[in-house]
């Protein structure tokens, strides 16, 4: 294969493959712990996760709603979604098709990375 074909299918490859997807994946990794340090059993997804912890998250595009049934914390907290980093990277430096990949796949989004349940 000749240096402009290679050149030709990773230019492609890139338009069509967006930044924060190629760099942070479908799913972002929180660190899950409590206030006051002590163990509890939370239901994210509607998967129940053992804290503290650190687990990966499918990323969605909305926030994650952590909740629990221990009476000495709080019953919901949320980890909120904002735009990833890489996803600026590919609105500046490549393209509106691989931006528009971000976006349909979810991939735009990441979650806060340490989530903090408030306990008594």
């Amino acid at each position: 294969m000749s240096f402009k074909k290679v050149v030709a299918v990773m230019g492609a490859a890139t338009l069509m493959t967006g930044c924060a997807t190629l760099f942070s994946g479908d799913s972002t990794q929180i660190n899950l712990t409590t206030s006051s340090g002590q163990p509890i059993d939370v239901v994210v997804d509607g998967a129940q996760y053992s804290v503290p912890g650190s687990y990966n998250f499918k990323k969605t595009g909305e926030d994650k709603l952590i909740t629990t049934a221990s009476d000495a914390c709080a019953s919901q907290t949320t980890a909120e979604t904002r735009i990833d980093g890489w996803f600026w990277v590919d609105v500046i430096l490549l393209s509106p098709l691989s931006t528009i990949v971000d976006a349909a796949t979810g991939n735009m989004w990441t979650y806060d990375e340490n989530v903090v349940i408030d306990c008594q």
